[in-house]
């Protein structure tokens, strides 16, 4: 799909669907007004007719009959102005794009709503984003007629109010910029889908290494390692390897780097990636198995977020490290009572192997803080129910005791409108990670899971600073929304390059 910046107003642009947006009462819209005149008010009875207010969510597609150039007018609604994020314009993004395809139409011109000068970017960006987002969709393995269908959109313009005037040179590369950004998110938000939507059987530990590797291959700045079986048991990474025990398929530590010529820091994006959970002994209900392929969902993130930031470019030194497995049950596997060393030499007493996900990371985090000894460090891991239970299917839990970093975390993925909220460590919870047998055990009591969960990571990441991110429901969705077909979201991956990527 081709993104242009259209200098016509929307009276004359030439289109096959042109698109406005709605804050409330459309009737109160100078575009609309103008709109509804040339239509012989034929807009505004449409809207009366369908009670069309304006709201989020609201569709209005009205046939223009040669009132306007364009063939079909859509109204969005967005809902009252003072309420409405930017980016919430990556749904008004999807849902144009959505009805466009919806009815045959090749060309698409949409309205910019203002949200004055200095944000006139990144309402584009969140518009374009959407755009390629709403209408991504996981086909591999879809052999019906509608599976080859290709999406009849191929250009989604941009009328901005530039007072009548030709767009500046300033504007021009303004607009080039935003567009060109959103692209590059977009494309990695998709690979990260791709590779959680991906069955287990494919996307196996040694699949994701070959992700990574394609990524390195694209681009001069990055490199990979793979580190197999026996390198990590050199290393006596001793949790990491358990959980992998009971799998045919070899656990991989997967390891990315991104070095620009001269860097201010170094950070490191660690992703947690078991690309099957059964539970292990801890056998999971079927029900709660089926999707289980998400379970490293993380790994996708780090690993996909690294192809844009190696695009976009950044200032820092960046690592992805995904700690690559299954957790599955044989006469291997490792088991309840077990006694893992951690490859700091921490003892961990196992009640629980369906609490997998901490073991791995453990023993990524202190990989990375003991071999890359970053300025920074993050975790994302589809890690507890629990945090499910306490923020919902849409919000991550963002866990740290390093109050500036947390705070420049959570502002990055506000401006990336991924839904986290952060989580206090209470240190009083560690008393239930004690074990009589070992320096600690792997889960605690019922209640705060999460947070003991994150206590846990928190013992290995020691004094570096450290952001725990649990993505467990936003990581998937089971029913559609606009920009997030069903399936896996690509969760992260926006507020990680939000974070790292150059502007």
């Amino acid at each position: 799909m081709e993104f242009s910046h259209v200098v016509e107003p929307a009276l004359t642009a030439s289109t096959d669907l042109l698109v406005m947006v709605a804050f409330g009462d459309p009737t109160k819209d100078p575009t609309f007004r103008t709109l509804d005149t040339a239509t012989g008010k034929g807009l505004s009875e449409a809207a009366r007719s369908e009670s069309f207010e304006g709201k989020a969510g609201q569709s209005l597609v009205f046939w223009a009959n040669g009132a306007v150039k364009a063939k079909r007018i859509a109204v969005l609604g967005a809902g009252p102005k003072a309420e409405v994020e930017l980016p919430a314009l990556r749904d008004v993004g999807a849902i144009a794009a959505q009805i466009a395809n919806k009815v045959g139409a090749k060309s698409l011109a949409l309205v910019v709503p203002s949200f004055g000068a200095p944000r006139e970017p990144a309402a584009i960006q969140m518009v374009a984003e959407g755009s390629i987002l709403g209408t991504y969709k996981f086909g591999r393995y879809l052999t019906g007629a509608e599976a080859k269908k290709s999406p009849s959109l191929q250009h989604f313009g941009f009328i901005v109010d530039t007072k009548g005037k030709k767009p500046t040179a300033a504007q021009t590369r303004a607009f080039k910029g935003a567009v060109e950004r959103a692209e590059v998110v977009a494309a990695a938000i998709s690979r990260a889908r791709d590779m959680v939507n991906e069955p287990a059987a494919y996307m196996t530990p040694t699949q994701v290494a070959a992700e990574a590797e394609a990524i390195a291959k694209k681009h001069d700045t990055v490199t990979v390692h793979v580190l197999g079986a026996k390198k990590c048991e050199d290393l006596g990474m001793g949790m990491f390897l358990a959980v992998g025990k009971g799998s045919d398929q070899e656990p991989k530590l997967v390891h990315l780097v991104y070095k620009p010529k001269k860097a201010k820091k170094k950070i490191a994006l660690i992703g947690k990636g078991v690309t099957f959970d059964s539970g292990g002994y801890s056998l999971k209900p079927s029900n709660a198995m089926e999707d289980m392929k998400v379970d490293m969902s993380g790994a996708a993130a780090v690993i996909a977020a690294m192809d844009a930031i190696a695009t976009l470019g950044c200032e820092h030194e960046v690592h992805a490290v995904a700690a690559c497995c299954e957790n599955l049950v044989s006469g291997r596997a490792y088991k309840l009572g077990d006694v893992l060393t951690s490859m700091d030499g921490t003892t961990v007493e196992i009640n629980n192997t369906d609490a997998e996900g901490r073991l791995t990371l453990g023993d990524a985090i202190t990989y990375v803080r003991t071999k890359i000894q970053p300025d920074e460090m993050f975790d994302f891991a589809t890690l507890t129910g629990a945090c499910m239970v306490a923020l919902g299917p849409y919000t991550a839990g963002v866990m740290s005791d390093h109050d500036g970093l947390c705070r420049a975390w959570l502002a990055a993925a506000e401006r990336a409108g991924e839904d986290m909220w952060r989580l206090p460590l209470t240190s009083r919870l560690r008393e239930q990670l004690k074990s009589p047998v070992a320096d600690m055990r792997n889960t605690g009591d019922r209640f705060g899971g999460a947070i003991t969960a994150g206590l846990f990571l928190k013992t290995f990441a020691k004094d570096t600073p450290w952001v725990h991110v649990d993505i467990a429901g936003p990581a998937s969705i089971s029913s559609s929304r606009p920009c997030q077909p069903r399936g896996g979201t690509g969760f992260a991956v926006a507020s990680i390059v939000e974070y790292l990527a150059k502007r």
